[in-house]
């Protein structure tokens, strides 16, 4: 059957009517139910309610590098990032037919956990890295953002007026980084003042741009233009026509090129087209995309991949960016990529307990090794995408 389906996808990726043909709603609600519940009973700290494991297996002994200065060590839950993961993929599902009383007590879980990280003694309120309970953490604003958006898609699938308020009181920490060095933006990290990164800025602009859409507040409208249009004019690199990883003080940019930085402004560019008819950021966003299309695609990566994969997630929030063009433009093209390399790894690339490696690809030594929280989380949230997109197609 491996055999038969290797045959078979390549040319359906080429006919373009069959595009959305490589598997059906069916099988990728599946894959995304069981890969949810296999985070959730593997990664859940079960003395702690609402709170997951960094890694699994965990064995507490590995440096995570996604902070400001010097590696951190693993500890007894996850940090903020990787927790969001979970909750994404909860929201995402909540939207299925006939699935949101299923996975509303998840939410409400997870609920209860996000709100461990909200630390009210510093002001403005924000949440911090790890849990307050614990220890007094950094707060970032990329952090804050993610708890934003993740507030506003629950605000979306309950209309509990509390979380349009946590997602606004969240918009309100984010906005006090903001500062008018290289023209505005907010840094990455509370109180250092050294880079404006597109994570932070990105994540904010999707915040203020979904609390919007759901309170036709005007304010919000306009802060989410104002950081969108500081981030198109700054970050963008002329080169390539895609997002830079961040800007210093001198104004130089930092070429770094992640997938995530183009995702979520192409998602913002489509809200924006959506919110105020300007076709200016439907340009902008077919741009953007087209833009990353080529770039990652020509990256080196693997024969079995179409696309360069850089962390999972990341591929993730490019992702979501595609799809909020596709629905507008109906181009399935950039969707199918990352549809076609999430398959692959899916049916290639899991260990003994299901779970795929960072690189989507079957490296022994990777397939060996402990897996991240977030690059598993983000693979339920792909897969509860791809069943509502074909479910809606169908």
């Amino acid at each position: 059957m491996r055999k038969q389906i290797a045959f078979i996808l390549p040319a359906l990726i080429l006919l373009p009517g069959l595009l959305f043909s490589q598997l059906g709603a069916r099988v990728y609600k599946q894959r995304a139910e069981n890969m949810y519940q296999l985070v959730w009973k593997r990664y859940r700290v079960s003395k702690y309610t609402g709170l997951f494991s960094e890694n699994y297996p965990t064995g507490k002994s590995d440096s995570l590098n996604y902070f400001q200065g010097e590696a951190v060590k693993e500890k007894e839950v996850s940090f903020l990032w990787p927790f969001s993961g979970i909750f994404t993929a909860t929201n995402i599902l909540m939207r299925g037919p006939r699935l949101k009383a299923k996975y509303r007590p998840y939410q409400d879980s997870l609920i209860l956990g996000i709100e461990q990280y909200r630390d009210i003694l510093r002001k403005p309120p924000g949440y911090q890295a790890y849990p307050v309970k614990f220890e007094k953490t950094d707060r970032y604003y990329d952090d804050n953002g993610l708890v934003g958006i993740d507030y506003m898609e629950s605000y979306f699938n309950t209309k509990n007026p509390l979380y349009l308020q946590r997602a606004k009181d969240v918009f309100k920490f984010i906005l006090s980084g903001w500062n008018n060095d290289v023209g505005g933006g907010v840094s990455w990290l509370e109180g250092h003042n050294d880079q404006k990164p597109a994570c932070s800025n990105g994540m904010a602009t999707l915040t203020a741009l979904k609390i919007y859409e759901g309170s036709k507040e005007p304010y919000y409208l306009e802060q989410g233009k104002r950081f969108y249009n500081w981030m198109y004019n700054t970050l963008r690199d002329s080169t390539t026509g895609i997002i830079s990883n961040d800007v210093k003080l001198d104004g130089k940019q930092n070429r770094t090129f992640w997938t995530y930085n183009t995702g979520s402004l192409i998602e913002a560019a489509v809200l924006l087209y959506k919110f105020t008819g300007e076709i200016k950021y439907l340009i902008q966003a077919k741009q953007l995309a087209a833009s990353s299309y080529t770039y990652y695609s020509n990256l080196p990566h693997s024969k079995e991949l179409r696309l360069h994969i850089d962390v999972p997630w990341f591929v993730t929030v490019l992702f979501r960016g595609y799809e909020a063009l596709y629905k507008v433009d109906h181009n399935y093209e950039y969707l199918a990529a990352i549809e076609h390399d999430l398959n692959y790894a899916w049916q290639n690339s899991r260990d003994k307990y299901g779970f795929i490696t960072k690189t989507w690809l079957p490296d022994e030594k990777l397939l060996a090794k402990p897996k991240w929280l977030l690059d598993e989380a983000c693979i339920a949230e792909l897969y509860a995408r791809l069943y509502l997109l074909k479910t809606a197609k169908n």
